[in-house]
């Protein structure tokens, strides 16, 4: 029997697994071929827009660190943390997703994040570009040391 293996991974994993499941009792390999290449497929789509998603925010964070210094809080410190602890967890998870991959999607990214950055400030941004130091390395803290 021919499965949607497109629409059941787009709507539940778990039902995914369920059906393979199904379809390996019933000894239809080729479809549980199939049906594991789109199940693949999908997870790494997703993990994709996550990354995409982590490295938005985590940028948009930094850009008002950088043009609002008088706003500055512990709370955008703890986002920027949480930020890169996401994208670190992503980045293990599936290797490929790595600093070549975040290089692809920076500048789209980044001029993203000013975006988010400038209607949630509502103020333009002056910042041009932000490098890997910036976003991976710098440390933002309101603390004093």
């Amino acid at each position: 029997m021919k499965r949607d293996w497109e629409n059941l991974a787009a709507t539940s994993y778990s039902d995914t697994v369920a059906e393979l499941q199904v379809t390996l009792a019933e000894q239809d390999y080729e479809q549980v071929a199939e049906g594991l290449q789109t199940l693949f497929s999908s997870m790494s789509q997703e993990l994709k827009r996550a990354l995409r998603s982590q490295l938005s925010r985590l940028m948009m964070h930094i850009i008002k660190w950088k043009i609002q210094p008088e706003k500055r809080s512990g709370s955008w410190a703890v986002s920027i943390l949480d930020a890169r602890e996401n994208i670190e967890e992503i980045m293990a998870e599936k290797p490929s997703l790595n600093q070549p991959y975040l290089e692809e999607i920076w500048e789209k990214t980044f001029r993203q994040a000013t975006r988010k950055a400038e209607e949630e400030t509502q103020q333009t941004s002056t910042v041009r570009q932000l490098t890997w130091q910036e976003v991976f390395e710098e440390e933002y803290s309101i603390l004093k040391k």
